[in-house]
């Protein structure tokens, strides 16, 4: 997105918060779209193998990359863009029918090394420190449950962040986000790809509903078996294959139903 004129450069500014305990401004941000405000709140890792590096690269004009806030493995919150602005933090992505993800939502980077770099544990510190900041942001913009969002979620064809090991049955107890306890795995009939057929439709209906971004055909192709996954990490992490069996729907029939 090009800068506009009314876009400040910020050499600094007053965080949005008193849970931010450094600001550390990024020149890549611009203006959101008119009329849209912040309605989500999309968690990302860093993929870097610091928060430090991922501060920097977040920082540096050629990445072309932001996010309004990071929380580093010891619990350190860095706001790098001011919340009124759009972060450049999501990408190509889409959620409800929505593509300008990022005019309408604030960007959390958390920092982990991810899948490529061996893909640890959140710390407590970290978890911590993101649960805080996270009920600050929802709760002073009225943020919807349902709005708390992974990036697999809004982008699921290139991102897999920040995955089936990040914690959100705690942030959802701690009444951040929207959950259900997921179906145990059962066995049981399985759509894959290569399936077709009215069961299939339904199920890319289902995930339409909830506000993923998928094609209703009927035909249990690439586009399908990535959504699912995107699902599976965020909502039944304890088998993310991409494969719709019964844990997987009855999980999604039940966010459906608590919605």
């Amino acid at each position: 997105m090009l800068r506009s004129k009314s876009t400040p450069t910020l050499s600094h500014f007053t965080p949005d918060t008193l849970l931010a305990g450094r600001v550390f401004p990024s020149p890549n941000f611009g203006v959101r779209e008119e009329g849209l405000r912040p309605a989500i709140l999309l968690l990302h890792y860093t993929g870097m193998p610091s928060a430090e590096a991922a501060i920097h690269w977040l920082a540096a004009p050629q990445s072309k990359v932001s996010c309004h806030y990071v929380a580093g493995e010891t619990g350190i919150i860095t706001q790098m863009v001011p919340e009124a602005y759009r972060a450049w933090h999501a990408g190509l992505s889409c959620w409800k029918g929505a593509s300008d993800i990022n005019s309408c939502s604030i960007g959390i980077e958390i920092h982990n090394p991810g899948h490529d770099g061996g893909y640890p544990d959140f710390p407590e510190a970290q978890m911590r420190a993101v649960e805080a900041l996270c009920l600050d942001i929802i709760r002073r913009h009225g943020i919807a449950p349902q709005n708390v969002l992974a990036h697999s979620d809004v982008a699921p064809r290139r991102k897999i962040d920040p995955g089936e090991k990040f914690g959100w049955a705690r942030l959802a107890g701690a009444g951040i986000g929207h959950w259900t306890a997921p179906v145990p795995l059962s066995g049981g009939a399985t759509l894959e790809r290569g399936s077709r057929g009215d069961d299939v439709l339904r199920l890319q209906e289902k995930l339409g509903a909830y506000g993923y971004g998928i094609g209703c055909t009927g035909d249990y192709c690439e586009e399908t078996e990535l959504v699912v996954a995107a699902f599976q990490r965020h909502f039944r992490p304890a088998l993310v294959d991409g494969r719709a069996d019964r844990s997987t729907v009855e999980t999604l029939d039940a966010l459906l139903a608590a919605l």
